[in-house]
């Protein structure tokens, strides 16, 4: 026998006496340093001794001695399983603290609050299981080889085919499925971008002030400078992108985040003038806008102009964000470079996903989907108006007509949002102070998700914000 893949032991390196001592100190030492965590199984003691061509015995003392200290436990029937042992505090601290979500929220913040109301989170109870477990295991009944194998870094065809479809049934747009590119979310799409952009020689972006928050970390991460433009109730003001002389504009003119408004019919067009006469890219990410309630739907601004905008979007609030499913339409002078692009970073989606998202919207289950959660999230909106109507009456309520949060705002309040957000984490419910998603200073705020959260916890939520402000 050659060796172990269990942690690469290798008879060669044993020595000639003492090869239950020298097993037991490497499973030992690999116990400690956390390659074997708890709960994880040891190989069976007779595969053991086959692969590392010794007795059984020696496998099963040095299991034993592992046992005596307390870092295994063999029970019948269950096998030879680690323990662990306790990480002393000081290796604990030196992990550094968790990653961030997906805005930089406090650390703790998150660990204290038994309310988050934090923007962009979807529903996850109410994801399609049974729907999605059909589909799938429809997919790889009939899944073709070459399907399920390296393919078009775009994605594969036969969804970029059922995109293009749906997006015209439902955004408007004008799109075969080679102009489709499918990402794993709008932030890749904007990763795909920024990259592509910065090789032409740009280095800024507009941006919307307040907007999302996110977005803008992404793009500065990849190498995009945020410059930011003010928004009123009519959107993005189109005459200060102009002077800002930023060669492209992130807008979400469906939905604008944090502030709910659609962008006006004039701005619009001025919009696609100001790109059309200073060569500009729009990209426009069509946040929330498959959920509206008391507005008629806005078509996707790609519709009008395929050659000045690069639309994004994605299942992240339809479905889930762990999907990691979106897509990018860009228009014909960028799509062999993001094509490129995206086989450089990935190779490509990973293909069952995409086939199944083909097949659901094939079969008009993913519709029939969005159709039952616009409707649960209607009743959730409409819970949280009333508790804010009840609770806090002084508060102004933006935003409601779409998506899955709200904006409050304080006018004439002269304290800090952040400090208000900070008080109310002590009554349990995380809230995030609109100044996150600003660049420049303005009316105090909070950014409320209402999506995760039945109709009571909502009210209970309300009623805890007004007494954090008390």
């Amino acid at each position: 026998m050659t060796g172990a893949d269990f942690l690469q032991l290798s008879p060669g390196a044993a020595p000639v006496r003492g090869l239950t001592g020298w097993l037991a100190d490497a499973i030992r030492a690999a116990i400690m340093d956390g390659r074997l965590r708890a709960g994880t199984p040891l190989p069976a003691t007779r595969l053991l001794a086959g692969d590392l061509g010794v007795s059984r015995g020696v496998i099963v003392e040095a299991y034993q001695r592992l046992a005596d200290e307390g870092l295994v436990s063999a029970r019948p029937g269950a096998g030879t399983r680690v323990l662990g042992v306790p990480r002393p505090a000081a290796a604990s601290a030196a992990a550094g603290p968790p990653p961030p979500g997906p805005l930089l929220v406090p650390p703790g913040w998150r660990e204290r609050a038994d309310i988050d109301l934090s923007p962009g989170v979807p529903d996850l109870s109410g994801f399609p299981r049974a729907a999605w477990i059909r589909a799938e295991r429809a997919v790889l009944e009939q899944a073709s080889v070459t399907e399920l194998g390296y393919g078009d870094p775009r994605g594969s065809l036969s969804l970029r085919a059922e995109l293009a479809g749906w997006l015209a049934r439902t955004r408007g747009l004008r799109a075969d499925p080679g102009d489709i590119i499918v990402v794993t979310g709008v932030a890749q799409a904007l990763a795909l971008l920024a990259r592509v952009l910065r090789t032409r020689g740009l280095g800024e972006i507009a941006v919307e002030d307040p907007g999302s928050r996110g977005a803008r970390d992404d793009l500065a991460y990849w190498g995009l400078r945020p410059v930011p433009v003010p928004v009123d109730e009519h959107g993005m003001l189109v005459a200060e992108l102009a002077r800002s002389r930023a060669p492209a504009a992130l807008l979400t003119p469906a939905h604008q985040f944090p502030t709910g408004v659609v962008l006006a019919p004039q701005r619009r067009r001025d919009l696609l003038d100001w790109a059309a006469a200073a060569d500009g890219l729009i990209v426009e990410d069509d946040y929330d806008a498959e959920f509206r309630y008391d507005r008629a739907p806005v078509p996707a601004l790609h519709a009008s102009a395929p050659g000045l905008v690069a639309y994004a979007g994605s299942t992240s609030k339809t479905l889930a964000p762990g999907m990691r499913l979106g897509w990018l339409i860009p228009p014909v002078r960028l799509r062999a470079e993001l094509t490129e692009a995206k086989y450089s970073s990935d190779l490509g989606s990973p293909a069952l996903p995409q086939l199944v998202l083909a097949r659901l919207i094939a079969s008009g289950e993913l519709e029939q989907h969005i159709r039952l959660v616009r409707k649960r999230q209607r009743s959730r909106r409409d819970a949280l108006l009333r508790a804010l109507r009840e609770h806090l009456p002084q508060a102004r309520v933006q935003g409601v007509a779409a998506g899955l949060h709200l904006l409050i705002t304080f006018p004439g309040h002269d304290g800090s949002d952040a400090d208000l957000a900070e008080a109310i984490l002590r009554t349990g419910v995380l809230v995030q102070p609109l100044s996150w998603h600003r660049q420049r200073p303005g009316v105090p705020g909070f950014v409320l998700g209402y999506a995760a959260h039945t109709p009571d916890r909502l009210y209970e939520a309300a009623r805890r914000i007004a007494q954090g402000m008390s």
